[in-house]
């Protein structure tokens, strides 16, 4: 059984390449947010800043 280059090679001898910016993993999976639980995402700024008193100006 003949292995064709980049296949059936042992991922030890495999070269990766990475840029120091670039995060290997993300800090925070979809499904960890509160869209990935079926929830809205809760903002309660636009409604603070509305009702903001004008003597705050």
């Amino acid at each position: 059984m003949s292995t064709e280059a980049g296949f059936g090679g042992r991922d030890d001898d495999r070269v990766v390449e990475l840029d120091d910016d670039t995060p290997v993993l993300p800090d925070q999976t979809r499904e960890d947010t509160d869209r990935g639980w079926g929830e809205r995402s809760w903002s309660n700024d636009d409604r603070l800043r509305d009702e903001r008193p004008p003597h705050w100006d």
